[in-house]
């Protein structure tokens, strides 16, 4: 008897020249990924070589600042500025820019990070973060054209809000456990994440195997959060991913697009019927994030069931 092939994460391809003719399968192909794995890796040749290279030194020269400047990055918004120094999690520091595909939001970062300026910092970000946010909308459109609910996605766009993370996870001593993040799901909507050539990333699939991803220069993943499961009415799912660094060798860094509501995240009529009963109740994508960071109790399989589940 032959053994059970290992899943795949499904690569689909984004390339402009194609996307015309292929648009409808492609939104099939992105949806039906989603459903099965809550994921999927996209093929977008989009970054220049030279701009690889400039994001990456301007991780790494972040990450080299002290700690106490990296500690102003600071919102209101939970899970949205710095975190790290943590005894779980000791490998991994993130540091996050609110309205993060703006130039604005950007340069009021990196005048804290660097007060004397640092135009390098703003116009790299700012350009990588132009790719992430076309491929965000280019996929945010695909699944409403699936679903068949294109009619809401001007409405959905409206009070959307835009979080670009830098994260690092640094090689871990001898000593030392090779978690660099603990097994969760994104409590956001959408994530796109890029990395250097560093792997580490594993995603869990619906039967418990533990995926890992490996990434191209010209590839990025597209990872569904807890608020599109909502949205979806459950048939997107939001997967558990990890970050281990077997990698004992060089650091990690990795740069994420997460898209989160400044309003009310609530399933389209036409992805509730008999066979589709509803599964959460309309919530405030911000009262979630806020109730999840101040949860001290233990950790529910699904924090957003416990949520706003019917």
């Amino acid at each position: 008897m032959g053994s059970l092939s290992t899943p795949a994460i499904p690569t689909l391809h984004f390339t402009r020249e194609n996307l015309a003719q292929t648009w409808l399968s492609t939104s099939d192909a992105v949806r039906l990924a989603l459903e099965e794995y809550g994921c999927f890796i996209a093929e977008y040749d989009e970054v220049p070589e030279a701009l690889q290279t400039l994001t990456f030194d301007a991780l790494e020269s972040l990450f080299a600042l002290p700690l106490e400047t990296k500690r102003q990055n600071s919102y209101s918004k939970p899970l949205h500025g710095y975190v790290g120094q943590f005894a779980v999690i000791p490998l991994h520091e993130g540091m996050g820019i609110q309205d993060g595909t703006t130039l604005e939001g950007i340069q009021h970062f990196a005048s804290l990070m660097w007060p004397q300026g640092n135009q390098v910092f703003c116009d790299t970000m700012h350009s990588f973060a132009k790719i992430l946010a076309d491929l965000d909308l280019i996929v945010t459109r695909m699944i409403f054209d699936s679903y068949k609910v294109s009619h809401y996605y001007a409405r959905h766009l409206e009070p959307m809000g835009y979080l670009i993370r830098m994260m690092k996870y640094r090689v871990p001593d001898s000593q030392e456990t090779d978690v660099g993040f603990i097994p969760h799901t994104d409590k956001n909507f959408t994530t796109i994440l890029y990395q250097n050539q560093v792997d580490g990333l594993e995603i869990e699939t619906k039967n418990g195997e533990w995926i890992s991803v490996k990434l191209s220069p010209s590839s990025f993943i597209v990872i569904a959060g807890d608020a599109i499961m909502a949205w979806s009415n459950g048939r997107i799912q939001s997967p558990n991913h990890k970050v281990t660094m077997k990698n004992r060798e060089s650091t990690r860094y990795s740069l994420g697009l997460f898209t989160f509501s400044n309003g009310e995240i609530k399933a389209p009529d036409e992805l509730v019927d008999d066979q589709h009963p509803l599964q959460f109740k309309p919530f405030e994508h911000m009262g979630y994030l806020r109730a999840f960071h101040a949860y001290q109790g233990p950790k529910s399989e699904c924090p957003l069931k416990s949520y706003c589940g019917v």
